[in-house]
């Protein structure tokens, strides 16, 4: 076989329960010319020796066996290992329609494309077996060519489109494109929101992008009710939005509107995963995402007409009284009442919070105070909380 036209890169870590199903929809692609890179992170269960039997039965199939390094790390080597026209994804717990490949190399190659995404199905197995399409495009856009970064005129279409779940899983890319632009996976431990960065980053960059009705990948949701109970995941989101301010500082003639695009899908994902927090972690997760808000308003990348006007109150509230902001979200309450504020701020998850962000509250303050008022009167007050502070200890030990 001479040069694969897809490379399909499959990610693996300890899912020997759907990995057959996986790779046998993979290896029954009606687009023969293909290669298929598994990439084990480390597995301990019975994985690799799955893995190994698929590579023992079809010389397509390779294996990338590592130390366990998360699912960036999985994703960069595949896409480094690829040799195919074209790159897609298989995620190791869902499965692809048989002809996958073939229709997205078709429409892709015909059209010189960057990038073409289809629409994709969640996958449920529990407790009956059942599929709900889900289509990312309209009728009338469906064969439409299109630069996500320059041709949407009205602040809201750019929205609507970089908000789109980032099912990078459900695409192909053009090799060359990643290559030439250094399009890298976020490569942060376990496998949370990798995904986020690598979407915005290559519909920033791409110039000719199609998106197609028809579903091909099951998705699958067994655990679509599951929410964060570690602490190492709560802040991971974050992780990846940092990742794409600094995709777009070293990317300027990229910046502008998407800089505002980012900021508005950014609330989206901070308040999604707001909702698949464990509750002990929400207000730390709330204090950080409001002292990240205060400082995009500051910097004057947070623009009202990225937003709707409720969300835009919203975000606002978020960064002006985060209590009153958690409480009234938290409680899914249309309003608050003092009461529970000052339940909320007896809590230890408000003072954990209040805790942790002390420093960078203060850092971040005096930064501020220094470019208000200069920096004697900063070093002034600074002077006088610290006295308030040791006599407050003082008063505290004297009781």
């Amino acid at each position: 076989m001479g040069r694969p036209k897809v490379s399909i890169v499959v990610p693996i870590y300890n899912v020997e329960k759907y990995l057959r199903q996986c790779l046998d929809s993979v290896v029954n692609q009606t687009l023969k010319e293909i290669e298929i890179i598994c990439v084990d992170d480390g597995s301990t269960d019975s994985s690799p020796e799955i893995i190994q039997e698929y590579v023992e039965k079809d010389n397509r199939v390779k294996v990338i066996s590592k130390p366990n390094s998360g699912y960036g790390n999985s994703m960069n080597r595949g896409f480094d290992m690829a040799e195919g026209e074209y790159i897609g994804i298989v995620e190791s717990d869902d499965y692809a329609e048989p002809n996958m490949f073939e229709v997205l190399y078709r429409i892709a190659s015909k059209n010189r494309l960057d990038i073409v995404k289809s629409g994709y199905y969640f996958y449920y197995s529990i407790p009956t077996e059942r599929n709900e399409k889900i289509e990312i495009v309209s009728k009338a856009r469906e064969n439409v060519i299109f630069c996500p970064a320059t041709d949407f005129k009205a602040p809201m279409e750019m929205v609507e489109f970089f908000n789109l779940k980032p099912t990078i899983w459900s695409a192909i890319y053009r090799r060359d494109f990643i290559r030439e632009n250094n399009i890298r996976f976020n490569e942060t431990p376990g496998a949370s929101f990798q995904d986020a960065s690598f979407n915005f980053k290559v519909m920033a960059l791409a110039k000719r992008v199609q998106l197609i009705r028809d579903a091909f990948l099951h998705y699958r949701q067994d655990n679509e009710n599951s929410s964060v109970n570690s602490v190492g995941k709560v802040f991971c989101v974050c992780d990846e939005y940092a990742e794409m301010q600094r995709f777009l500082d070293t990317n300027p003639v990229n910046r502008g509107r998407l800089e505002c695009v980012c900021k508005r899908i950014k609330y989206d994902s901070y308040m999604w995963n707001f909702e698949r927090l464990a509750p002990k972690y929400r207000y730390i997760f709330i204090e950080r995402a409001a002292m990240e808000f205060k400082e995009d308003f500051e910097k004057g990348t947070m623009n009202p007409k990225y937003f709707e006007e409720y969300k835009w109150k919203d975000v606002k509230q978020l960064v002006e009284d985060p209590v009153v902001y958690y409480t009234r979200k938290a409680l899914n309450q249309p309003g608050y009442t003092s009461k529970a504020v000052r339940t909320i701020k007896n809590s230890y998850s408000y003072k954990i919070g209040r805790l942790i962000t002390f420093f960078p509250r203060k850092l971040l303050g005096g930064i501020q105070s220094v470019k208000d008022d200069g920096i004697v009167y900063t070093f002034k007050l600074g002077c006088k909380k610290i006295a308030r502070g040791v006599s407050w200890l003082k008063d505290q030990k004297s009781r």
